[in-house]
């Protein structure tokens, strides 16, 4: 028993071959998937796949990198579209300072009016962060202390000052392929002090493909393999890891609901 608590089944990386992803994915032991919103007017096309597959979820968000193409947005546009059973979270949104898309004033109003519709939802925040701990920190504490909201840090690779504040806060961690390679030495120097209640894994699919399937697409099935190595982290069985990490995504994504991992047919 599996959940890739993070992929992006909807991009077009699936076209040609997405049922046999799935077999694979359900070969493999995955019980789940959370395709999680990059673009909000991309909404549409994430929740024929949910309503298709009962073991499939997803959420509405605008990532960092498209920040600047919605100068209006406002959180109500995200309420709105929260009633649908399967939408469980808001995002993926946050901060990406490395490749910088969006100018920095986008992505901040962006991501602030994504974590005021989890506030009023209820649902949790799936956060992106890359090269900018410190303004989502400032962020995330400021809007925190107003109104508490809960969340993920998906495909963690930060510092060990972001995953004391986000574990601080209530947040989870999640481990995506990243742990498996070679040079990702302090990443899993963060995960090995974890507690095993905040942990999630994901395969981010249909990027960041984890060691041994390094430079091929990557996909829900891949998931076994950042999760193997994430038991050999904590020291665990991978059956203990694989259980724990599934029972903490339905613990977070609460409107998912638990019965859609057994009608993974």
């Amino acid at each position: 028993m599996l959940v890739d608590s993070h992929c992006h089944l909807d991009f077009n990386d699936f076209d040609d071959d997405f049922d046999d992803m799935i077999q694979r994915a359900k070969e493999n032991g995955v019980t789940a998937m959370l395709d999680a919103g990059n673009n909000i007017d991309a909404l549409d096309n994430q929740l024929k796949l949910a309503e298709k597959y009962p073991f499939i979820y997803t959420a509405v968000g605008v990532h960092p990198h498209n920040a600047s193409e919605y100068p209006q947005i406002k959180a109500e546009d995200f309420v709105a579209k929260t009633n649908h059973k399967k939408v469980v979270a808001i995002g993926e949104c946050g901060l990406d300072y490395y490749y910088d898309y969006s100018p920095k004033e986008d992505q901040f109003r962006v991501l602030n009016e994504q974590i005021i519709a989890a506030q009023e939802t209820g649902l949790p925040l799936i956060i992106h962060n890359r090269d900018s701990d410190d303004d989502m920190i400032e962020i995330l504490s400021k809007a925190y202390k107003q109104k508490s909201f809960s969340g993920v840090i998906h495909c963690f690779s930060s510092s060990q000052k972001l995953a004391d504040f986000a574990l601080e806060i209530g947040f989870y961690l999640s481990a995506s392929g990243m742990i498996t390679f070679n040079k990702s030495g302090d990443i899993r120097d963060i995960f090995a002090k974890v507690p095993l209640e905040r942990l999630l894994v994901e395969t981010d699919a249909p990027y960041l493909s984890p060691v041994p399937m390094r430079g091929r697409r990557n996909e829900s099935s891949f998931v076994v393999h950042t999760a193997e190595k994430l038991a050999q982290i904590k020291d665990i069985s991978f059956e203990k890891l694989a259980q724990i990490t599934s029972d903490n995504f339905y613990k977070l994504f609460r409107k998912a609901s638990d019965k859609g991992r057994y009608d993974f047919k």
